[in-house]
């Protein structure tokens, strides 16, 4: 299959797709230390980086015309700030919002499927309404606004063709889904909208993949059978005690499943991720690991607390607005804090270690905050390519 990916940011999308057999014909993004990720990965980095293309400039002005009927997929993230939870909230009001070149690539492309990853808050009451238009305008897109339409005009538009049934020329079967990282292997709790549409014409039926990891199965490792710690070798002085709040839960696992293992895995934990990284404090940076230097200051106050270790991470957040639950920070079980590295922060991205990042430590750690996790990317790649090539 072959892509041409919008907005690709520090490459967590691409990196994941080039690895479910995707080829990218360019990865399209404006942001000048992101632009140096990409660049810097196509001659050092993971194999499948170094045959990208990227255009580093504005999404406006890059030309389709030279793929139109080449390209099997359009991937991307627009940029989730105008919808995210910590942002300034202003929806379709806000520059950023880059839905509106999303919908110009597939209409101008015609791809058979379509991939976009945005941020939970993009499903919040207020913005119900625009994402209603946002649905409908990847269904139906080209069907396209007029100059004196304003964008409420224009979805009513659009709703009275969708109701009247049999549509005509170009449309998609669109479906979105919320998922949490952390239900496919990703050591972080995050959750974001997937949207996905497969052009009518393919008459493909297609359902998002199953959660394959639980936090039950994380809490009957470490809490009944004990194979977390034993896999960690955490003496048993040292193992923590259950949070109150699990009590119960816990009880229900150890008597309903104390011989009989849950059918899924176990979340992965910030533990897992950091699993044979040199510790970056008491160590001189590794040329076998890049971007894992230490950085000092990193403090606790009320709702700035970290991430422990034993849990998925928070989620890694970039953004204006910093950081206001102290997500960039690890919580020793001690009640220790320290900054994550940029390569601990790649690691519960689920980039792989020889992946490097361009720019300061605040730039990169913004990149990685922004990205797809890779492994999850990834999944969902594999599952609609093998989709389209069975059928």
């Amino acid at each position: 299959m072959k892509s041409i990916e919008l907005f690709s940011g520090a490459g967590g999308l691409a990196l994941g797709l080039s690895n479910a057999g995707v080829r990218h014909e360019y990865l399209i993004e404006r942001n000048d230390d992101a632009c140096g990720t990409l660049f810097q990965n196509q001659g050092s980095g993971p194999r499948v980086a170094r045959h990208w293309k990227v255009f580093c400039g504005d999404v406006k002005k890059f030309d389709y015309r030279p793929f139109v009927e080449k390209i099997d997929m359009i991937a991307g993230g627009p940029p989730c700030q105008p919808f995210s939870l910590g942002g300034k909230h202003k929806g379709n009001e806000d520059n950023r919002d880059m839905f509106p070149e999303a919908v110009r690539a597939v209409a101008e492309l015609r791809p058979m499927v379509f991939l976009f990853e945005n941020v939970k808050g993009l499903l919040r009451q207020s913005f119900s309404s625009y994402f209603a238009y946002i649905l409908h305008q990847l269904k139906y897109p080209e069907i396209s606004r007029r100059d004196d339409e304003d964008w409420r005009e224009h979805l009513s538009r659009l709703e009275k063709y969708h109701t009247k049934g049999r549509p005509e020329g170009l449309h998609y079967r669109v479906l979105f889904r919320l998922v949490n990282a952390a239900d496919y292997g990703v050591p972080q709790l995050r959750q974001r909208v997937f949207i996905i549409g497969f052009r009518s014409d393919l008459k493909k039926e297609w359902t998002f993949p199953k959660e394959s990891h639980s936090f039950d199965s994380l809490l009957h490792s470490q809490y009944v059978s004990e194979e977390y710690w034993d896999f960690h070798s955490v003496p048993r002085k040292r193992r923590p005690s259950p949070d109150p709040r699990f009590k119960d839960r816990i009880a229900k696992l150890r008597a309903e499943h104390s011989l009989f293992p849950l059918s899924t895995q176990r979340w992965l934990t910030v533990r897992d991720a950091l699993s044979g990284l040199p510790d970056p404090e008491s160590q001189s940076p590794s040329r076998s690991f890049p971007n894992h230097e230490f950085r000092d200051g990193a403090k606790a106050y009320p709702g700035h607390t970290g991430s422990e270790m034993d849990e998925p991470a928070k989620t890694l957040k970039a953004g204006d607005h910093g950081v206001p639950g102290g997500e960039n920070m690890l919580r020793y079980p001690d009640g220790t804090l320290r900054y994550f590295t940029v390569r601990e922060s790649a690691r519960l991205q689920t980039f792989p270690d020889d992946y490097l990042f361009s720019g300061s430590w605040t730039e990169a750690m913004r990149q990685i905050g922004n990205a797809v996790p890779v492994r999850l990317a990834e999944l969902v790649g594999k599952s609609i390519h093998n989709h389209i090539s069975k059928n």
